[in-house]
């Protein structure tokens, strides 16, 4: 009988193993001690999933809302984000998850190997692609080839740079998508996100593929425009991706253990704390998208916010906030939905690495992001002039369209929309005079203190080829 490892009891063995012990009473796993070393991975997906999407969600809302001004967690002690002021400590937590949960998502991969099921090799090679790619874009260059190998008595890893990190990253893709080729479904209680569709998992890693090809395509060196032409025309066949909001990826919360959304047990004064934005609600207030309605709260009736970055002592009236129903939710578990695909493509239309119309694209993302909510498309948004598409726009106009529509479409997705506007500039967020850090957005969290004590060498050789430890710090995709 085997446990599954999950969520961290000790930051050192987290560190010096990259992996944890197990989550008391999730799941116990049964594993046949003739036939496989390792968990079924048929066990070990649905867990791990759902650790992983309540983690993301739980810096969502405390990280990246507060730095893309969705909310502002107003008052004037250390630590607001809203101000960029970030701790050093801040990036501990997700550090610990993610390399823990790569942990359970290897041992799903071996699992597979020793039973002969390529179903759930690729599908393990795309969440080890999503973690991964989530790690690299918030911390830059981290252990990577020679992570989580404790079993085999490396306990101190060596950080690999990222150029390097995205490079196999992009391997896995491809092999995760041979794999889902003809491969058959797996069983539907272990998958939360597809229900056991292979076909569906295939299209995600594929859709996936061109997120993380976009996110890199500052870099000449990743021949960006070439590969997503490929993926998107010259061999479409063999990539297939979304195609409606029915298959996107996302692990919906029905409120039945264990799929419970992790904010349902927080009291509402905690959730609405936070207050609305003025940036997030006035571009849906002039819009009149019905979105709002869904994910604000009135405050004299309208719907207000507050401005983002103000300076300590000149608190701004407290007013709307986000809606508490939001609490559990079933579409806070995003983990890529069709509508940004669709701004992606809409990008590298735009961008003309691809033939088709960017406005198309952009007109079918903003109305499946609106879909996606149960929501009807208002008549005239398309021709609201701050909504409408112009291809007589210059290309930086047409990418302030696509990416302020795409941050709505992020909503609660993991850090997604801050690593978007790092790598673009776009949504244009206002700039208070209370923000620190010379009113740059943050570039990156700190790596976690306790990893310069314990694996001291190769944190240094880190620093020394990326650059201080400190959120200034571009990552290799940043920099020009």
């Amino acid at each position: 009988m085997k446990r599954l490892i999950s969520n961290p009891v000790a930051i050192l063995l987290v560190l010096l193993a990259l992996i944890t012990s197990c989550k008391k009473d999730f799941i116990d796993l049964n594993t046949n001690p003739n036939a496989v070393t390792h968990a079924l991975p048929r066990t070990l997906l649905a867990p791990t999933l759902t650790d992983i999407v309540s983690g993301n969600m739980n810096r969502s809302q405390r990280i990246t809302n507060e730095l893309m001004q969705v909310t502002v967690n107003m008052g004037d002690t250390e630590g607001k984000i809203f101000r960029y002021d970030i701790r050093k400590s801040e990036g501990d937590y997700l550090y610990n998850l993610w390399y823990a949960q790569l942990t359970n998502l290897n041992d799903m991969y071996t699992g597979a190997e020793e039973t002969n099921s390529p179903e759930f090799k690729g599908i393990a090679l795309i969440c080890k692609a999503w973690v991964f790619s989530l790690l690299t874009d918030t911390y830059g260059d981290v252990p990577y080839f020679d992570a989580n190998k404790a079993r085999d008595g490396l306990f101190t890893p060596a950080f690999d740079r990222q150029k390097d990190i995205y490079t196999d990253i992009f391997l896995k893709l491809e092999e995760a998508n041979t794999l889902l080729m003809n491969a058959g479904d797996v069983l539907s209680s272990s998958d939360p996100v597809f229900g056991g569709k292979t076909a569906l998992w295939r299209k995600f890693g594929n859709s996936l593929y061109l997120r993380l090809l976009l996110r890199v395509s500052g870099k000449a060196e990743m021949n960006v425009p070439a590969k997503i032409k490929e993926i998107v025309e010259a061999k479409a066949s063999n990539y297939p991706l979304m195609q409606n909001n029915s298959e996107s990826a996302i692990l919906k919360w029905t409120g039945a253990a264990p799929y419970v959304s992790p904010f349902a047990t927080w009291r509402d004064a905690d959730w609405y704390t936070p207050k609305l934005a003025s940036f997030f609600v006035d571009n849906l207030n002039e819009w009149s998208d019905p979105r709002i309605q869904k994910w604000g709260t009135l405050y004299q009736g309208e719907y207000a916010g507050v401005p983002g970055g103000y300076p300590p002592g000149q608190a701004p009236v407290a007013k709307s906030s986000l809606s508490t129903s939001l609490m559990t939710e079933p579409l806070l578990g995003n983990i890529m939905n069709y509508a940004e695909l669709q701004f992606i493509l809409a990008e590298a239309a735009a961008k003309g690495w691809i033939g088709q119309s960017a406005k198309n694209y952009y007109e079918a993302g903003v109305e499946s992001a609106i879909k996606q909510w149960q929501l009807d498309v208002p008549s005239g948004y398309l021709t609201n002039e701050r909504a409408r598409w112009d291809d007589n726009y210059s290309l930086d106009q047409k990418m302030e369209l696509i990416h302020l529509q795409k941050y709505y479409a992020l909503f609660f997705t993991d850090l997604q929309s801050w690593f978007e506007c790092r790598r673009t500039g776009h949504p244009f967020l206002p700039k208070g005079t209370g923000l620190l850090n010379n009113g740059v957005l943050p570039a990156r969290l700190n790596y976690p203190v306790y990893v310069q004590s314990v694996n001291p060498e190769n944190y240094k050789a880190a620093v020394a080829s990326q650059g201080p430890d400190d959120v200034t710090t571009n990552v290799w995709w940043q920099r020009p």
